[in-house]
């Protein structure tokens, strides 16, 4: 079973919906220059309301970081109750690895050859936990960190693929394509932002649903 994580949720009603329509984590965006982001003290209301009406059926709660230190990331993962933390930033090993199982990196790599390289540079420190992704491979930017709607190449998933398991799809991912990709790359999971979104960090419900369909549809094909 291919895991859907749905990024960039701002709002309750919006995280209820993606819950409801089957999301296996969502993502919370704490990188202010982002349109997607939450404040640490509106996150906290979101989660403890969602987390009051779903109890155990709450999906996976995922901070969305760049850049930061592991301390800040640390503290806000304990301050909002969150799952885990995504590191899409420039972040090295190390702050992966301060953060004790509790945080996944995000590659951007420009090819497989890079991609290769940074993999295993990470690999030692990806998550226990079987429900978190160990790593997620976004396409690359020189200058935005994910959440372009640009699209990740196959040959990079797949060499990323091949050094751990548990790799996140992520970049350019929308209801058309989402099946195709998961049947050619097989992730262990696929994440989506702007393609489910009627505009940033306003998710439209129907392409919501329309996305989780197309991934469970290419899981039985």
């Amino acid at each position: 079973m291919t895991r859907v994580k749905i990024c960039g949720v701002t709002t309750l009603d919006d995280a209820l919906y993606c819950a409801e329509a089957g999301a296996d984590l969502l993502g919370l965006n704490f990188y202010p220059p982002s349109p997607r982001y939450l404040a640490p003290e509106k996150a906290r209301a979101l989660v403890a309301r969602l987390r009051g009406i779903l109890g155990t059926a709450c999906p996976l709660l995922v901070g969305v970081f760049v850049n930061e230190s592991a301390a800040a990331i640390g503290r806000i993962l304990d301050e909002i109750g969150l799952d885990a933390a995504q590191l899409s930033g420039d972040e090295p090993p190390e702050t992966v690895a301060a953060l004790n199982g509790r945080a996944f990196k995000a590659l951007r790599p420009r090819d497989a050859a890079e991609t290769g390289e940074a993999a295993r540079s990470f690999a030692a420190h990806t998550p226990r936990d079987e429900r978190i992704p160990a790593l997620l491979v976004d396409a690359y930017h020189p200058q935005l960190y994910g959440g372009t709607g640009e699209t990740a190449g196959e040959d990079v998933a797949r060499a990323v693929i091949a050094v751990v398991p548990r790799v996140m799809l992520a970049g350019g991912l929308t209801p058309d394509n989402v099946a195709q990709r998961v049947q050619a790359v097989r992730p262990w999971g696929v994440d989506v932002a702007s393609g489910v979104e009627r505009a940033p960090g306003v998710k439209d419900f129907e392409r919501v649903r329309a996305f989780i369909a197309a991934v469970k549809s290419a899981d039985q094909e």
